[in-house]
């Protein structure tokens, strides 16, 4: 009796397709820079697709600009364009220091989702999601501090320093809040979910902004709150973009600010990409 014979099925490969497996060459990896460009991209066009986000960014500031201007300013500085010139700096400084928080909500809410996950599975840089959301977050740093700004130059905000230094209080706080961010960060990665790193991000940021001299001059509290307003980085921040919009080089005040600075990111940076590459 014969064996039965099984049939061999034999599929042609078209040349298109065998000419692209076997003479075009390998795409070659986007580098560390391209990668966190484009990731950082990506955090823009979430604000362009969800509008809402920079409602944060926006109207909290301005709310926070006017009422605290035409409510406190006549008692603390006698009128309200008095007090302007003194509480824009700072009102800035705040406005932006507390929109850090989101970086880290929006890197828990990646996690969550699994969408971190697919981006470690890139032939990328690794650590390019990261960098990226927080390039991205730079320009939301940035219209904060457009918006303040035009909002305290429309009520009689009238900087010494010009536009140069204008910039140049911007650019302080723009490089000490994406320091700042690395903290966040990391929490977004050790965290549970968006609203625990919420949570946490107000129980540190309130006291930091509130306990300085955003408000008010340090030399009018108690001798043992003076003492601890002064400490604050936050203070030396408000005083340094202060100082620069006024037109004063502030020299040490901001040399302590980049100091903070260089700390937050030697300690948290390589926390968060080590926790990055080793989460789940």
């Amino acid at each position: 009796m014969t064996a039965p014979t099984t049939a061999r099925t034999v599929t042609t490969v078209p040349p298109a397709l065998r000419a692209a497996l076997t003479t075009r060459d390998r795409p070659t990896p986007a580098g560390p820079l391209s990668a966190s460009l484009t990731h950082g991209w990506r955090a823009l066009l979430k604000i362009k697709h969800v509008p809402e986000q920079l409602f944060d960014v926006t109207m909290f500031p301005v709310m926070l600009t006017l009422l605290f201007t035409y409510l406190f300013g006549g008692a603390l500085a006698g009128s309200p364009k008095e007090y302007i010139q003194f509480f824009l700096p700072g009102i800035l400084v705040q406005a932006v220091v507390m929109i850090t928080m989101y970086t880290g909500i929006g890197v828990n809410v990646d996690f969550e989702r699994g969408v971190s996950d697919r981006f470690r599975s890139l032939p990328t840089w690794r650590p390019a999601a990261i960098v990226g959301a927080l390039l991205g977050d730079l320009a939301r740093y940035t219209i904060a501090s457009i918006v303040v700004i035009s909002v305290g130059v429309a009520i009689g905000f009238r900087p010494d320093g010009g536009v140069a230094g204008v910039v140049a209080g911007v650019l302080l706080l723009l490089v000490f809040s994406f320091s700042l961010s690395w903290l966040w960060t990391m929490l977004g990665l050790v965290l549970r979910s968006e609203k625990s790193v919420m949570s946490v991000s107000m129980m540190v940021l309130f006291p930091l902004t509130f306990l300085s001299n955003i408000f008010v001059d340090p030399s009018t509290m108690p001798a043992w709150l003076e003492r601890v307003v002064d400490a604050n980085p936050i203070s030396h921040l408000a005083t340094a973009v202060r100082a620069l919009m006024m037109g004063d080089s502030a020299t040490d005040e901001t040399a302590v600010v980049l100091l903070a600075c260089a700390g937050l990111i030697a300690v948290f940076a390589p926390l968060t990409m080590r926790m990055y590459a080793r989460h789940r």
